[in-house]
């Protein structure tokens, strides 16, 4: 129901994207809306003046509306366009009525932007004086120093503080998302999945089934893992699949941001959340909840929860069946549940714990990038000589005893370690409860393992001087751009060359 306050662009705006139309989006319509009926007004002759006293208004009412500063009524916008010999349909189409206008509206649009305004800058009306050379300057010049303002934004310690807030945000859901569970489940229902591994062939029937077909190349660009063409309905990937990764993972993850309706990601957070979200869905389709969670109980019935088991059951590799136990442990089989992911150096790459576990943080809360203690699961993993076995170990750190389950990985990175722990009180229902293997760790306290021991300390410290080997991420910036460390340029390339000529 429409009600008598909604200004006629709102309505415009709600029967084309709902009532929810961003705040944003209006004012573009009201300042497109200003210029229609401005440019009407002067092809049919009327002085602002002439228009006002037409539709018994103050001239000053309808210069307010022109400008883009007041969205009239519907009913006044009925009579505008009486006023003016044409249609409210007419007045309200969102594109600009000339190439002048479209102009105005962007530079309009620039004053009232955040950027502009931390400036301090006093804004300009435009006008007929300003050419169309000083205002596409003015608008280049804006728009570089809100690109140059993102590229600031996207430091390193703003990269933390996402992580950190969106950490916070998987904790209080217990890292389980309803509606991408139903996602998943709408997905493997339309493709006809009954149960078992979800086949590569069932991963190119959810493809063809959203549009899309599948192109192996070998020209991929080196910075990307795929490259999707919307407008062609085609997703590229590489002829060489890398034999740690899951040939269909990239599909997958390729496919979720059409599932999920992702746009273009504004900030580092934004681009945080959906890669957050796009791996949950590719979990969730590749270890379907109904039967993953059947599966588990069972296993916790029998008293012997293993990610091996549930890797080999789903056909999976091993992060992704301890990221899928992630989501599911608490919110499904009521198990406080902890994970990481631990680079060869002992840096945390990932991390989620909602078990009481203190992770190493920095003050911004930040996990990733911190170091791990060397008495805890995931690095005493590295020093074990059977990498074909599971390592269990029982930890004592002054936050209570935890059990971890921990296996090593190969990427081009070099090693990593994927552990999965739970508090003592429920290590019961895992398989590796009887382990012997324990550590104590009195991290964050330095005399743990950050401190050397006295009597070596006295004896190299000043004898001694290492080559640091810099990680060259430590002296890079940020990635930067929409989609961070992506080559724009290379990708559009890379399209232009495979596009469908007809």
């Amino acid at each position: 129901m429409i009600t008598a306050d909604r200004t006629a662009a709102s309505v415009h705006n709600a029967a084309i994207t709902g009532d929810d139309a961003s705040d944003a989006a209006t004012e573009v319509d009201a300042l497109t809306l200003g210029r229609r009926i401005r440019q009407r007004r002067t092809a049919q002759g009327m002085t602002l003046e002439q228009l006002a006293t037409a539709i018994d208004r103050a001239p000053s009412q309808v210069s307010t509306i022109e400008n883009g500063k007041r969205e009239p009524r519907l009913s006044m916008l009925r009579t505008i366009a009486m006023a003016l010999d044409t249609s409210v349909d007419e007045l309200l189409r969102p594109d600009a009525p000339n190439a002048r206008a479209a102009l105005e509206i962007a530079v309009e649009r620039a004053q009232r932007s955040p950027v502009f305004g931390a400036l301090g800058l006093p804004s300009f009306r435009v006008g007929k004086g300003h050419s169309d050379q000083m205002l596409q300057t003015i608008l280049t010049l804006h728009n570089e120093i809100d690109r140059l303002h993102r590229e600031r934004a996207a430091t390193p310690e703003e990269a933390r503080r996402a992580n950190a807030e969106l950490r916070a945000t998987m904790r209080a859901r217990d890292n389980y998302f309803a509606e991408l569970e139903t996602a998943a489940s709408a997905l493997l229902g339309a493709v006809g999945h009954t149960g078992g591994p979800v086949s590569q062939q069932l991963v190119a029937d959810m493809a063809s089934h959203l549009g899309y077909s599948l192109h192996y190349v070998g020209d991929l660009p080196h910075s990307t893992r795929s490259v999707t063409d919307k407008r062609n309905g085609r997703v590229y990937l590489p002829t060489q699949q890398s034999a740690s990764r899951d040939s269909r993972s990239p599909i997958l993850q390729a496919l979720a941001s059409h599932v999920l309706g992702h746009e273009e990601p504004r900030n580092y957070a934004e681009f945080l959340r959906q890669r957050i979200e796009t791996n949950y869905l590719t979990a969730a389709i590749l270890l379907p909840e109904q039967a993953t969670v059947r599966f588990l109980n069972e296993a916790k019935t029998m008293r012997r929860i293993s990610m091996e088991e549930l890797r080999d059951a789903f056909a999976v590799s091993y992060e992704t069946a301890a990221h899928r136990f992630t989501n599911l442990a608490t919110a499904r089989l009521d198990i406080p549940v902890h994970f990481m992911k631990v680079h060869e150096s002992g840096t945390i790459i990932k991390a989620y714990e909602n078990d009481a576990v203190r992770f190493p943080s920095d003050a911004l809360g930040a996990v990733e990038g911190t170091i791990v203690c060397r008495n805890w699961t995931a690095r005493t993993v590295f020093d074990v000589e059977d990498r074909f076995s599971p390592w269990y170990q029982y930890t004592d750190t002054p936050s209570g005893t935890f059990w971890c389950t921990s296996r090593i990985e190969k990427a081009k990175e070099g090693e990593y370690s994927v552990s999965v722990g739970v508090p003592f009180a429920h290590v019961k229902w895992f398989r590796g409860r009887e382990t012997t293997h324990r550590a104590v760790s009195r991290c964050p306290d330095e005399s743990c393992c950050r401190r050397a021991p006295a009597e070596l300390a006295e004896r190299w410290a000043e004898q001694s001087w290492p080559a640091a080997r810099t990680p060259t991420s430590l002296l890079a910036a940020l990635p930067t751009g929409t989609f961070p460390g992506v080559d724009q340029t290379e990708v559009f390339q890379f399209l232009e060359t495979h596009a469908p000529h007809s």
